[in-house]
């Protein structure tokens, strides 16, 4: 189970009577300003603050796997993980994460403390980490854990980007913006085809496309839905063949022109 901020009241409902059942992990970093921007500390001070306002939330005494939501150029990767380290010794924290990482970070936290899992995005459309960090993280054992593994919906062939609500950020987001859009709903409409010959949704062929590139890759796709978690759920029991993941590279070749996954002032705030 996930959580963070505002969620972690909500998930505190739930642990109160399931916590020997749960594995929990949360994140710090992100903090808002006056004029309600947000900017990211991973400075020590700043997170031992933010830990104990998640144990205090959570209503629990210690996070299984903390991870830091971004790294601060302004802090150096061993010091922020470091302070993290105490946690672990103090008993309120079992595991580290770091969350859009680089290498050369993921290297040096690691040296401090052992990392145990990495939060990058990975999915059909978003394949970065393949050259560098997954084989990175296999090589020191570190769980890779994807975060919209469904391209923010675009991959579900179940979103309209013109019904997105004006305030929707993936408005903001090159791949939904008319340079790129059109080269995507056709990648998408390929999927589904494929998906449909195999009796199984979109998503789920999405789903079971990132859980086939390893036992250390476990995508977590967020939903609102009862009916969507369900479905979900139900990719772990999809076997994509290696005929059914060559005909999938082979679309994403067609269909190159996917677009940057997030604009120009998202993007400096990751791969530190």
């Amino acid at each position: 189970m996930y959580g963070q901020g505002r969620n972690e009241a909500l998930v505190s409902e739930v642990l109160a009577t399931n916590r020997d059942k749960i594995f929990l992990a949360t994140k710090f970093g992100f903090r808002y300003r006056a004029d309600g921007t947000t900017y990211f500390d991973g400075s020590p001070a700043y997170m031992k603050t933010a830990v104990e306002a998640s144990l205090r939330r959570l209503r629990i005494d210690t996070i299984d796997l903390y991870y830091a939501h971004r790294v601060d150029p302004a802090v150096p990767v061993e010091e922020m993980v470091g302070a993290m380290a105490e946690l672990v010794k103090e008993g309120k924290v079992r595991y580290l994460g770091l969350s859009e990482a680089s290498a050369a970070s993921i290297r040096k936290a690691h040296a401090v403390h052992p990392i145990t899992a990495l939060q990058n995005e990975y999915s059909l459309l978003t394949r970065d980490v393949e050259a560098e960090i997954l084989p990175l993280c296999r090589a020191l054992g570190i769980t890779l854990i994807p975060f919209s593994p469904l391209a923010r919906g675009l991959v579900t062939a179940a979103l309209d980007p013109e019904e997105l609500a004006p305030d929707d950020f993936r408005r903001t987001l090159p791949r939904f913006q008319d340079a790129h859009i059109g080269n995507n709903l056709r990648l998408t409409e390929a999927l589904a085809a494929v998906a449909a010959g195999k009796g199984i949704t979109p998503a789920q062929l999405a789903l079971a496309w990132v859980l086939a590139q390893g036992e250390d890759v476990i995508p977590i796709p967020g939903t609102k839905k009862r009916k969507y978690l369900e479905e979900n759920a139900a990719a772990t029991d999809v076997i994509l063949t290696t005929h059914d993941l060559a005909t999938i590279d082979g679309i994403l070749k067609q269909y190159p022109d996917v677009g940057q996954r997030y604009n120009e002032g998202m993007q400096k705030l990751v791969n530190h």
